[in-house]
């Protein structure tokens, strides 16, 4: 049986660089306008970069497609939306030029980078820091809690041929989390018992994430997306969960009314 030191061997520079990352990323969320964009546009370069990478490019391809990324997000934030729109697919179809591997792989991948990271400043915009922040803890209470769960608890394996460390207890603790901040902001005057509903959705949403990059890194037989960031690999890694979030969240949108409010 592993000691419990063994369990969290890499907690101390996951917490660190996980603390860096908050203080940046909230910040910049607070912030908004040419902040967040900004920090918007390094996380769909570096995404990009790291995706390339994963899928067997060379490092000119990743720089190359990671600026393509770059300036195709701020091309769709920032004109006019039915002149922007074709930017957001121009990374993925780039890629089927410029690639000559996992063509169809990427693609996938690249759209749903540009697409979650639109949606994130669609987010930031429309409805304000509050919103952001929380779908923002909804991701991050759905990975931290799920990873204690899974440790001290253990139990059942969640898709062991995929990712071999999740389990369904910090699946389901995942979901937890995610419904203690959905009521949490109840506080919100006006918002509805519907938001905890929400959250659970963009809590497993966030997961599905976490699988589709673990399942891509498991056919690619690689550990980690990059080294980016100490303890946690590299932005993909701390990213897959929000990219799902996101993506379900702007779908989402268009069905419920957001945020819910008391009828």
């Amino acid at each position: 049986m592993s000691a419990p030191s063994e369990k969290f061997s890499d907690l101390a520079a996951r917490m660190s660089s996980g603390a860096a990352m908050a203080v940046v990323g909230i910040g910049a969320v607070w912030a908004g306008g040419i902040w967040f964009m900004a920090l918007l546009t390094l996380v769909c370069a570096a995404l990009i970069w790291e995706l390339v990478k994963m899928l067997g490019g060379d490092q000119n391809r990743a720089l190359i497609m990671a600026a393509i990324a770059a300036v195709s997000f701020l091309a769709v934030s920032l004109l006019p939306t039915g002149v922007g729109l074709p930017f957001i697919l121009l990374p993925a179809i780039a890629g089927i030029a410029l690639l000559q591997q996992n063509r169809t792989l990427y693609m996938v991948f690249a759209a749903l980078i540009v697409i979650s990271c639109y949606g994130l400043a669609i987010l930031r915009g429309d409805f304000g820091f509050e919103w952001m922040l929380w779908l923002t803890l909804v991701v991050i209470a759905t990975d931290v809690l799920g990873y204690f769960a899974g440790r001290i608890f253990g139990g059942p394996k969640f898709w062991p041929r995929v990712s071999p460390k999740k389990t369904w207890s910090g699946t389901v603790a995942g979901w937890i989390a995610a419904a203690i901040v959905g009521a949490m902001f109840m506080s919100i005057p006006g918002v509805g018992f519907e938001i905890i509903g929400i959250s659970i959705a963009i809590s497993m949403a966030s997961q599905m994430g976490d699988i589709a990059e673990s399942a891509m890194k498991r056919k690619m037989g690689v550990k980690d997306s990059s080294n980016l960031i100490p303890g946690h690999g590299g932005v993909f890694d701390r990213f897959d969960g929000m990219l799902g979030a996101s993506v379900f969240l702007l779908l989402i949108e268009q069905i419920v009314d957001f945020p819910p409010v008391l009828g």
